[in-house]
């Protein structure tokens, strides 16, 4: 087991390549494509992760193409805002190759915990006229791997605090924590287009990738942050 474990703690060789900058520019592009030219003639249910595509139609690339997918500019910004400015000291931190693999692994991972869940919830299909299913639950959007980022903020940076609405000082393990209760609730408040499960996911994989990469307890970190 401790030679598994040291394996998977092996770290990279630290290197700064400006990867959140990359994604941001990357996925910006991918929306104005996408929705003002028709050099991505390709239907948004094949892109976005839902139950259909993956499962029964065999798109196994729906689980990377859909954190590129943005349902409208006010969901792009608010994604690429987050990767800005938490991504950024982020991958200053620990280094753009694990980076990458940190919001690669929590995108994936939040997106299919979603995707099974609305599989065995039955949340995926229904009739419409003479059509034998339309998609329903289609993830989109980053806003996975920006939970996760913003855990991985929060426990890299303990004492950070984060101006909510640009006002309040938030310390960023409260803003985890509060955001973390608001998505929880949020699921059982009632219908929305938010994927609530992918956001809670987001946190949930990013704490596991501490834990396991890292070999650090994001609690323990912000408890021993608050004793000093």
């Amino acid at each position: 087991m401790s030679d598994i474990l040291s394996k998977i703690r092996r770290p990279f060789r630290y290197q700064f390549s400006n990867a959140a900058l990359i994604l941001i520019i990357t996925n910006v592009a991918v929306f104005f494509l996408y929705n003002y030219t028709f050099l991505i003639p390709i239907r948004e249910e094949y892109l976005s992760l839902n139950v259909i595509g993956f499962i029964y139609e065999k798109c196994f690339w729906q689980p990377v193409t859909y954190m590129f997918m943005h349902a409208n500019m006010a969901h792009l910004f608010s994604n690429m805002l987050g990767l800005l400015f938490f991504g950024i000291q982020v991958e200053r931190a620990i280094g753009s190759k694990e980076f990458v693999l940190l919001y690669f692994v929590v995108g994936i991972m939040s997106g299919l915990f979603s995707v099974f869940l609305y599989y065995l919830l039955g949340q995926y299909q229904i009739s419409v006229g003479l059509q034998p299913y339309a998609f329903l639950n289609s993830l989109v959007g980053a806003s996975g791997a920006i939970y996760g980022i913003l855990l991985a903020f929060a426990t890299i940076f303990p004492k950070s605090r984060i101006y909510l609405w640009f006002i309040l000082p938030v310390p960023a393990p409260i803003l985890v924590i509060g955001y973390a209760a608001i998505e929880f609730f949020s699921q059982f408040a009632g219908s929305s287009n938010v994927a609530h499960y992918t956001h809670l996911a987001g946190f949930a994989v990013a704490f596991l990738y501490f834990i396991v990469r890292f070999g650090v307890n994001p609690v323990k970190v912000w408890r021993d942050a608050f004793r000093k």
